[in-house]
């Protein structure tokens, strides 16, 4: 991905912070193979970890592959008459981060782990819920599933958020963005306001 410097993310522990937020991904192996899975970073180990269906042959060809891992956040249409400052251009605005590394499969053992740990992120009391997730269920599960970690060994992470606008185009653009009503306007503009980018500050 094409990271111009005046678009890098405020800090590592943003990037970081942002993987952990926007964690349904996208992985594509180099067979151009795509699935769409909750990933959960380990920053101990510097891994992604998470599991295909059974069903889904890419965990085939994404095995021993290095792969893509693309976490998308908020995004919106930027119209050119929101500036302050013309001509101008329309443009799209919006945050990302990719990873890429190696895949490799777990073992079953490991891939019931992973489980816990994904549903740890999401829904914590679910791993002691026996009554709704049996272990004898679990074990069940484990047969249509197949665990995968991946090596995280890059990560760019781009921001582009009007950053190299001037300071009333931010404000025109911040302004703008809370008047449509739509989440992703929403969120994003959270985000700038988050990072005190794009917003005139």
């Amino acid at each position: 991905m094409h990271v111009p410097d005046k678009w890098q993310f405020p800090s590592n522990e943003e990037v970081t912070a942002f993987i952990h937020k926007f964690s349904f991904a996208t992985l594509v192996s180099p067979s151009l193979d795509s699935s769409r899975l909750p990933l959960v970073y380990d920053e101990s180990t510097s891994q992604l970890i998470g599991h295909f269906a059974r069903s889904n042959p890419h965990w085939k060809t994404a095995n021993n592959s290095r792969c893509l891992a693309i976490f998308d956040g908020p995004h919106s249409y930027i119209s050119p008459t929101w500036y302050d400052s013309h001509p101008a251009v329309p443009t799209w605005n919006y945050a990302s981060v990719h990873i890429k590394g190696l895949v490799t499969l777990l073992e079953p053992e490991q891939t019931l782990q992973s489980l816990h740990d994904l549903i740890n992120k999401y829904e914590p009391t679910l791993n002691y819920a026996n009554n709704v997730m049996t272990k004898e269920y679990q074990q069940k599960l484990l047969k249509g599933i197949v665990g995968f970690s991946m090596k995280v060994e890059q990560i760019e992470a781009k921001a582009k958020l009007g950053q190299h606008r001037t300071a009333a185009d931010q404000k025109a653009v911040a302004e703008s963005l809370s008047l449509q009503g739509s989440a992703n306007s929403e969120q994003l503009l959270a985000l700038m306001r988050q990072w005190k980018i794009g917003v005139g500050e």
